[in-house]
């Protein structure tokens, strides 16, 4: 619960900083460039369209759902759908599960599972389990019932304070299918539904109230993170690895 109590009073205070100007409407040329929701390419650029979509952090991490344009198109009940799928069984997210069910196990982590190779395989079906339920939650149903764009819109541009600050506050600040800026309901609620319903495969003595809310807010501030990475990452693979995006 303190935790949680953290993460809510980081976001009131993030609500009150001013967001930096955003960057202007793309051109006609560049509204060509990038698809507008699933990455598809259309137009003569759809390497660039396909590009953006494809990028991973450090070649790996997948960020299907950040977008550098401003103002796209919103999404479709079925490109939430596509854009969930594509997050949620992404061979990243089975490798990464097999990683964390096996640091699990090491520590003894959720022992009512027991050890062995039938508590690693627990482990890690729920740990694919909770990587669907989350991305379920957040990037699909939610946004669709609550009509809310579930994507990260990156800046990439104005001070390093602002960007910071932004990149944190989109985790429970969001724009709705029109455009318009209103909480994150889809980021915030999935994160609390999703951990409400791996009480359902948890061992019993891993349930409960307490432990959901603080699964919760860890979820928060795991999504903090992303949005940072996502937000910087472009940025450091352009300084360190000198890959730096085409203008």
């Amino acid at each position: 619960m303190p935790t949680a109590f953290a993460v809510l009073t980081f976001a009131a205070a993030a609500f009150a900083q001013p967001f930096p100007n955003s960057p202007s409407e793309p051109s006609p040329h560049e509204a060509q460039t990038i698809a507008p929701a699933t990455g598809q390419p259309q137009g003569s650029q759809a390497s660039e369209g396909s590009r953006e979509s494809h990028e991973r952090i450090l070649g790996i991490i997948p960020t299907f759902e950040v977008t550098d344009r401003q103002h796209p198109p919103s999404l479709t009940p079925g490109q939430k759908f596509r854009l969930f799928t594509r997050q949620a069984f992404d061979p990243f997210q089975w490798v990464f599960a097999g990683a964390q069910a096996g640091l699990s196990q090491a520590q003894n982590r959720l022992p009512g599972y027991g050890q062995g190779a039938s508590g690693y395989g627990k482990r890690y079906g729920a740990a694919i389990a909770d990587v669907t339920d989350h991305e379920f939650m957040s990037n699909f149903l939610l946004p669709v019932l609550l009509k809310q764009d579930p994507r990260y819109f990156r800046i990439g541009r104005g001070t390093i304070k602002h960007r910071i600050i932004y990149s944190l506050a989109q985790e429970f600040w969001c724009r709705d299918d029109q455009g318009t800026r209103q909480f994150n309901y889809s980021k915030v609620l999935g994160a609390f539904a999703s951990k409400a319903v791996s009480n359902a495969y948890y061992p019993p003595a891993d349930r409960g109230f307490g432990l959901t809310m603080s699964r919760s807010a860890v979820s928060l501030l795991s999504g903090m993170a992303t949005g940072f990475g996502a937000e910087f990452w472009p940025d450091i693979n352009c300084k360190l690895f000198h890959k730096c995006r085409k203008t």
